[in-house]
This record gives structure tokens, C-alpha cells and sequence, in this order.
């Protein structure tokens, strides 16, 4: 479906692409002849990602910045110092944030610590870059990762569901707005697809990932990291150029099968509660242990 030289020429960045999804995404723009750009907190976990990468593709070039895209002068001087070296063909908005909590617990510190980085992070890049590729009148594509909250909402997710539809407009807003420069703006709804960091703050009862979703997805099954892959390679290449504004969802059907993905939580007990806070305190204690 893809040739190898699909991308030759062309240099993304993905925020959040030093794991997970993001890892996976920015491996397919490589695999298919792109140049990346990777940005994330944690220095360490990008450069062992970058290595690791070009180890597989020495002909291929993995630039990796430590950024806290939550502060918009950080993300303004790493744009700066990427366009130092050459400017970028395209964004990949992957960087987000999410635990499950009831809403009626939320300080505003937890409200914040999601939208921060999920609606004003993703603004904050690419309007960054969207601004530079005006001035230059350059041809780009900007895809970000939203989840089909975005059309239905979902119970205690609602910081993440909302700084996700608000990607959502801003990416239907920005792709009439910069269509004319050659901008074109198109996001990912995917269902659920399982990674080590974001599964420990929204499966903190350790339910079995496939097992739990058996009859509650058409397809009976979780998402395949390479199928959102091939998904984003798709969106991001120009021979679909035509493609712009949309929203398109990667879930087996499960967000029109009219059972939204926390819906079962309904169910759950005060105790249950205090044990998925007590969980995922003790997820970010230890992620926090690991950037210090």
C-alpha cells in the first residue's frame, strides 16, 4: 500500500514521539523515507528512541528536543531552533494526557495538568509552525490525534474529552482558514488502542484489554499500533492532499455501537474509586521518580 519512498524529502515533527503511539507513528514516516523531528519531556526516552531508530535506518535522520509544550515560548524556541537546521513538512499533534477520575473530584490543578497540554499544547505547536509555513508559502499537513469522544463525550474523561473536541474545531477552523497557503489539517479519532503509559491512568483495575472489549466492539478486539500507523502515513502524504479537514475515526465501529469507552465504570463503588486514585497516584509518582 506504501512505497518506501513515499516521504523521501520531507521532515515531520511528533509531539509525544518518543513512546507509544507517537514512537510508532514517527517510525512509519521513517520506514517510509521521511526525516523526524521528535519532542517530549524526557530527554533520555527520546534519544534512546531516536538511536534505536536510526540504528534500523542509518540513512534516515531522528532529531530529538526536550520541551514542555504546555509553555508556549519553550514550544516558540524549539520551532525556532528545528527551523535552524531546515523547516518541517509536517506536525503530527500526538502529545495528550488522561487519567479517569470522577468530575466531581477534579481540582482545578488536575483540569489544568490535561488541557495544558492536550488544547493549549496543540495550539501552541502548530500555530508555530503553521505561521512559519505562511511566511515561507510552503505546502504542509498537520494531523492530530483526537478519540471519538469528540462526537459523543465520555464520563470520567471530561478534561481530556473536552481539550479534545476543541482540537477538533480548531482543526476544522484552521483547515478552511489555511487552506489557501497549501495548510491542510485532518485528525485521527482513535477507540482504544493499548500503550504501557496511557493504559496505567485508564485501565488502573488492570481489566483485560482484549477481553473487555470482546462485546463491546464490533470487531471484538483492541486497536493494532500499526493500523493507526498506516492511518496517519495515509492522511500525511500528499497523494491525498484533497483530504482536508476531517475527523476520521479508527475504532471498529465501537463509538457507533452506542457503548462509550468508561460507560461500564458507571458501576463502580466509592472503593473502586479510591483505588483507581490510589493507582494512578502511585503511576505518576513513578514517572515523575524516572524525569528527575
Amino acid at each position: 500500500m506504501f512505497r518506501t519512498d513515499l516521504f523521501k524529502g520531507k521532515r515531520f515533527l511528533v509531539t509525544g514521539g518518543g513512546t507509544g503511539l507517537g514512537r510508532i507513528m514517527m517510525e512509519k514516516f521513517v520506514e517510509l523515507g521521511a526525516d523526524c523531528v521528535i519532542c517530549g519531556r524526557r530527554g533520555g526516552v527520546l534519544e534512546e528512541t531516536a538511536k534505536a531508530v536510526m540504528a534500523r535506518h542509518p540513512d534516515r535522520r531522528v532529531e530529538t528536543h526536550t520541551v514542555d509544550i504546555r509553555v508556549a515560548t519553550a514550544v516558540e524556541e524549539m520551532v525556532d531552533r528545528i527551523w535552524a537546521t531546515g523547516p518541517l513538512d509536517g506536525l503530527v499533534n500526538n502529545a495528550a494526557g488522561n487519567f479517569i477520575s470522577q468530575t466531581k473530584d477534579l481540582s482545578p490543578r488536575a483540569f489544568d495538568a490535561i488541557a495544558n497540554i492536550v488544547l493549549h499544547g496543540t495550539f501552541y505547536t502548530t500555530n508555530a509552525c503553521g505561521k512559519r509555513w505562511i511566511a515561507e508559502k510552503r505546502k504542509a499537513s498537520v494531523l492530530s490525534i483526537l478519540t471519538t469522544w469528540v462526537w459523543t463525550g465520555s464520563p470520567f474523561v471530561v478534561p481530556s474529552a473536552m481539550s479534545k473536541a476543541g482540537v477538533a474545531v480548531m482543526t476544522q477552523s484552521l483547515a478552511v482558514e489555511w487552506g489557501r497557503h497549501g495548510i491542510r489539517l485532518n485528525a485521527i479519532a482513535p477507540g482504544p488502542f493499548p500503550t504501557e503509559g496511557a493504559w496505567a491512568r485508564l485501565n488502573p483495575m488492570k481489566e483485560g484489554d482484549d477481553d473487555r472489549y470482546k462485546a463491546r466492539n464490533p470487531l471484538g478486539r483492541v486497536g493494532r499500533p500499526s493500523e493507526l500507523a498506516n492511518m496517519a502515513a495515509f492522511l500525511m502524504s500528499d497523494e491525498v492532499e484533497y483530504i482536508n479537514g476531517e475527523v476520521i475515526a479508527i475504532d471498529g465501529a465501537m463509538g457507533i455501537m452506542g457503548n462509550g469507552t468508561f460507560s461500564s465504570m458507571m458501576a463502580y463503588s466509592d472503593d473502586d474509586w479510591r483505588r483507581i486514585r490510589e493507582q494512578i497516584q502511585s503511576t505518576n509518582a513513578t514517572d515523575r521518580a524516572k524525569r528527575s
